[in-house]
């Protein structure tokens, strides 16, 4: 892989002076070297990050003809320096590259080799595997502590503690609004801040979020609601970070042919290239309802078992009553609502007080949950999320209804050309026209899947001829609100029998003779 300077070529072009390679002894073949640059060697290199790993991990598939594995040697102590960015992009700085480098102190750690074989005489391929330093440091030590205070407070302490992730990167967060006392039972870090994440309520009058995520990027970590990446703490949209279409580009809802134009603004072919997808593909088949009927997205009924008082409480969970509380990705909180499944009636059976037939909220037992609550249990009047005992049910009744809408709903996979400065949680626009004959559409886009995403996953690839990453984007509602009449009876034809009818199987046959007298 050749060197690339600070200047944009094309879309896709990046900016890579060195991939070096530190042995254990900060050394590089030459003792004299603080390192070696093994760019040349490198065929491929893959950095991954994503809102669902606590830690970044990558990879470099090298073609070694100078036997690197033996003369530095490589035994999973290594340390690994790049900075690798967008040219002309808006940086250089924080935020807008991907610097990796010993100077800021953030080097990856190479921990596995594979894939090791012999191409021909005097060259051998492998990958080497390499990730933050604090994925080895979750490994090295444990969390047997007892905490108090706010959540976010909690973690920051587990990520900054010497004993701990001793970790020198940005920490991202969200404040919560729960305090608690809570004791880490000798497990790893990232396992007892996923204990905390689950816990966590946002402090905003304008997040009703239930449970974080803790993610790290190249650029840091994050603690936060899934409802901030959408909005700010005022409930405002936030505006994406890049706007992707694929396809012809559209202004004003009519298709123009025009190269270089987006939004009806001019801009330079490498500006239009980076914001047009080379591919795509829905990972899952639009929403999942069975998936999402048997995980309790749409409904659950959470039992509470209060161990101080004796006491228990059922909590019934409706998603469509519910749906308005936070933000999500498309539309706005009391104002548009844009669930990706419409309430209307999916069955004969009546809901419990009459009104209208069931839907797919409308059934509780769906998933049922026994959780146990206490009071007092560290001298305060509160349950298991630091608030009132009451609502345990409820907000973990919401808690999985939240996560499980977004892990089984809409999935997107993009694939664009390198932009560094993009990072797992923003929030990017996809215009994609609908699938009809684009002049009976007018150009319209896809009325469901069109719209507003939040990255969840990317992988950075590159090789020696440039620089793509493969997004992975989620939604948990859809661009066009679905047009229904609110129908309080179910659409399907009624059945012709009140009741099932029971036949026995035994019933024609000739007991006498072993033969059956055939059929009805």
């Amino acid at each position: 892989m050749e060197a690339h300077i600070n200047s944009v070529q094309f879309a896709g072009d990046y900016t890579l002076n060195g991939i070096i390679l530190h042995n254990h002894q900060n050394e590089g073949i030459d003792v004299a070297d603080q390192g070696i640059d093994i760019q040349d060697l490198v065929v491929e290199m893959n950095i991954f990050e994503s809102i669902y790993k606590n830690s970044i991990t990558g990879s470099l598939v090298i073609t070694d003809s100078i036997n690197l594995i033996a003369k530095l040697p490589i035994q999973g102590t290594e340390r690994l320096s790049f900075n690798l960015s967008t040219p002309g992009g808006p940086g250089p700085g924080p935020g807008f590259q991907i610097d990796c480098t010993e100077r800021s102190g953030h080097p990856m750690h190479i921990y596995k080799l594979t894939d090791r074989q012999q191409l021909s005489e005097g060259i051998q391929v492998y990958t080497l595997h390499f990730c933050s330093r604090e994925f080895l440091r979750n490994l090295r030590t444990k969390v047997s502590e007892t905490f108090e205070g706010r959540i976010d407070q909690m973690v920051y302490k587990i990520l900054d503690d010497e004993n701990y992730l001793d970790s020198r990167r940005y920490f991202n967060y969200q404040k919560t609004r729960n305090q608690d006392k809570i004791t880490i039972p000798n497990i790893t870090p990232f396992q007892a801040i996923e204990m905390l994440s689950k816990r966590a309520l946002a402090e905003s009058d304008n997040d009703n979020a239930a449970g974080y995520y803790f993610y790290q990027t190249v650029q840091g970590f994050h603690f936060r609601s899934f409802e901030s990446l959408c909005v700010t703490s005022n409930g405002v949209p936030r505006k994406p970070k890049q706007v992707f279409s694929y396809g012809p580009v559209m202004a004003d809802e009519e298709i123009t042919d025009t190269p270089n134009m987006i939004e009806s603004q001019e801009v330079t072919k490498i500006e239009k290239d980076y914001s047009s997808v080379e591919t795509y593909k829905f990972i899952n088949n639009l929403h999942d309802v069975a998936m999402n009927q048997a995980v309790g997205t749409y409904a659950h009924r959470v039992i509470t078992h209060n161990l101080y008082n004796k006491s228990y409480k059922i909590s019934d969970y409706h998603y469509h009553n519910r749906f308005n509380d936070i933000h999500h990705t498309d539309g706005q909180r009391n104002k548009i609502s844009n669930p990706p499944i419409v309430d209307t009636p999916v069955d004969h059976e009546r809901t419990i007080d009459g009104k209208r037939d069931r839907g797919v909220s409308d059934y509780p037992e769906s998933r049922v949950t026994v959780m146990p609550t206490t009071q007092f249990s560290h001298g305060e009047e509160t349950g298991a999320f630091g608030v009132d005992v009451e609502n345990d049910g409820i907000t973990e009744a919401s808690r999985i209804s939240q996560r499980a809408s977004i892990e089984a709903g809409t999935r997107l996979k993009l694939t664009v050309k390198g932009q560094s400065f993009l990072e797992p949680g923003d929030l990017i626009e996809f215009n994609v026209l609908a699938v009809e004959n684009k002049i009976e559409s007018k150009g319209r886009l896809d009325p469901q899947n069109a719209g507003r995403y939040i990255i969840s996953k990317i992988r950075h690839r590159v090789t020696n001829s440039e620089y793509i990453q493969i997004l992975e984007c989620v939604k948990d509602s859809v661009y066009t609100r679905y047009h229904t009449d609110e129908e309080d009876n179910f659409q399907g034809r009624q059945l012709r029998n009140a009741e099932s009818i029971s036949i026995d199987i035994n019933q024609y046959d000739d007991i006498s003779d072993g033969k059956s007298t055939g059929g009805f």
